[in-house]
């Protein structure tokens, strides 16, 4: 008789994870491709404009990272929510959400809109990347409540198993990004070449429009989500925002403090130069694209494995925890092998990088190549898995301790007191991963992440 893990796989199941995997796969692509939108454009212009907009879009990358912490409170209640049949409570919370995520961004916008230049520095000694990182940035502090109301309208279409209607929108706001990069920043149709400025406001401006349609075709649409301010209303309810902030606090925290983790790995590597974070900025797109299917299925797994701890179904939940680990992981491999096949025709899209930015990018993009096969476990599993459960503190601590205890002590010690090449520490990047893969799976063997988050 099969293993229930292996009859996962082999039923139902995974064509309903990838129903709602592939569509999100492709929304993270679709995000993550304004900025490789960016870096090729304006690689033309010169590896100062690439090194500045990569900084910069860490800086976005590390409040966008916070504000999906903050929909993960959002995310649990309503895929729950919607497992258990309560169509008023999916609606509630995800009215919560938007309420929440707004609050968020207008202080990140604040911050980077008011104190620019302090921002880019952390980064970099450079005066010319600071000066351009800096307008970039404060330009595109505006486009943070876009991505705060999008992602949080996403949550609640996920959890309904509706991720393609955001997916859709998406792809209308990167069209017309592409489309404002290319008048905006090289100026035609006779708009003035505004070079680094013009991408900045291509992304603002794409994302506005991106999210008006979105909630415009809900309201027209008369859907479950088209709420009006007496939901809103109702949802400011103590009881409720004690417990969206008891899921979404941690979270937020938890995700605030990696991708804080991810900017001080960038800081590391820009200070050996402009070569180091050209590089590096090339290789932020990338790892987003690659890692877009490894994220599809870990979302997918959460709202299918939500859906279940909110029905009450411990068993099939549990099952379906190692079974999507073991898909992830044929995925990642899958995914590793296409990056190692197609890396010249890739880096050849970048023809303004100098002969040894090329080569060291090549080099990144073979170590990152292998990285994706050691992220897709611990990936599913605290993404998919353990925060579907709610088990949030367990991936707080853990997050914390993977990378600020071990794997940014050992980079900046390779960096700084043994001064390796810039691919060593690169690696370095991996220990993390490999941490969290021990931890995880031990965790997910214990069941104590099975919760029924909506229960009377």
């Amino acid at each position: 008789m099969s293993h229930p893990v292996l009859l996962h796989l082999k039923s139902d199941f995974l064509r309903r994870l990838l129903l709602i995997a592939l569509p999100i796969a492709l929304q993270t692509m679709l995000f993550s491709s304004r900025s490789l939108v960016d870096i090729l454009m304006l690689g033309q212009l010169g590896e100062l404009d690439v090194a500045a907009i990569g900084i910069a879009g860490r800086a976005l990358f590390v409040v966008t990272i916070m504000l999906f912490g903050v929909t993960t409170g959002g995310a649990l209640l309503t895929a729950q929510y919607w497992g258990a049949g309560n169509q008023q409570g999916v609606k509630q919370a995800t009215a919560l959400t938007v309420f929440m995520t707004t609050i968020t961004a207008l202080v990140a916008a604040g911050i980077f809109f008011f104190i620019p230049e302090k921002v880019i520095g952390l980064a970099t000694h450079s005066s010319a990347v600071i000066e351009l990182g800096a307008h970039y940035l404060k330009i595109t502090s505006m486009s943070l409540f876009a991505v705060a109301w999008g992602s949080s309208m996403a949550v609640g279409l996920r959890a309904m198993h509706q991720p393609s209607i955001s997916t859709f929108f998406s792809a209308i706001g990167i069209g017309l990004n592409m489309f404002l990069n290319w008048v905006l920043i090289f100026g035609n149709f006779g708009m003035p070449a505004m070079g680094i400025a013009g991408a900045a406001w291509a992304t603002v401006v794409s994302g506005l429009v991106e999210v008006g349609l979105l909630f415009g075709y809900l309201h027209l649409r008369n859907h479950l989500l088209a709420f009006g301010g007496d939901v809103l209303l109702a949802a400011l309810d103590r009881q409720k925002i004690k417990q969206f902030l008891s899921l979404s606090l941690p979270t937020t925290m938890n995700h605030l403090a990696w991708s804080a983790g991810i900017f001080v790995y960038h800081a590391i590597i820009g200070q050996a130069g402009v070569q180091g974070l050209a590089a590096l900025s090339v290789m932020t797109p990338i790892e987003s694209f690659s890692l877009a299917l490894l994220i599809g299925v870990s979302n997918a797994s959460a709202v299918m494995i939500g859906n279940q701890l909110g029905a009450n179904k411990m068993e099939e939940a549990y099952y379906q925890a190692w079974a999507v680990s073991l898909f992830n992981l044929m995925c990642g491999l899958l995914v590793a092998t296409t990056m190692l096949i197609m890396k010249d025709n890739v880096l050849d899209l970048f023809s303004a990088l100098s002969g040894d930015t090329r080569e060291l990018t090549e080099r990144f993009f073979v170590l990152f190549a292998l990285a994706t096969i050691v992220k897709s476990i611990p990936m599913t599993m605290i993404v998919g898995v353990l925060r579907a459960g709610g088990d949030i503190r367990f991936c707080f601590y853990q997050d914390l301790t993977a990378q600020w205890l071990i794997g940014i002590p050992i980079t900046a010690f390779c960096a700084f007191v043994l001064k390796l090449p810039l691919e060593w520490i690169y690696a370095m990047l991996m220990l993390e991963d490999l941490v969290k893969c021990v931890a995880s799976t031990v965790r997910l063997k214990t069941r104590a992440w099975m919760n029924n988050l909506v229960s009377e």
